[in-house]
């Protein structure tokens, strides 16, 4: 079964945030942090990972990225704080601790 996430990716100084949507995780990550991401991720050099989230089906996925997307920038660090409050680079923990976002 496909995994699909929706990520929250920062700048090492967490002024700028970057909310999207993937269903390869790791491959993802590994690429902003390449210098392979979108434009702006390279520009800001947000490649930290902060929050990610899981959901079986890519409408729920999409839905809940509009959603983080259409909040308040208070909002979005809220949501960070609730499960990552000292906001780590949570890349390595999740590819440890979850082997399915690994890629197969």
């Amino acid at each position: 079964m496909r995994a699909y996430y929706v990520y929250i990716l920062t700048s090492v100084n967490r002024k700028v945030m970057y909310v999207g949507v993937t269903n390869n995780l790791e491959n993802l990550v590994t690429q902003h942090r390449n210098g392979e991401g979108s434009a702006f991720t390279r520009r800001y050099r947000v490649h930290r990972l902060v929050h990610a989230e899981e959901y079986q089906y890519i409408e729920d996925a999409i839905a809940r990225e509009k959603e983080i997307k259409g909040w308040r920038r208070s909002e979005k660090d809220a949501l960070v704080e609730a499960t990552n409050p000292s906001w780590a680079d949570l890349f390595e923990t999740l590819v440890v601790i979850d082997p399915s976002l690994r890629s197969g």
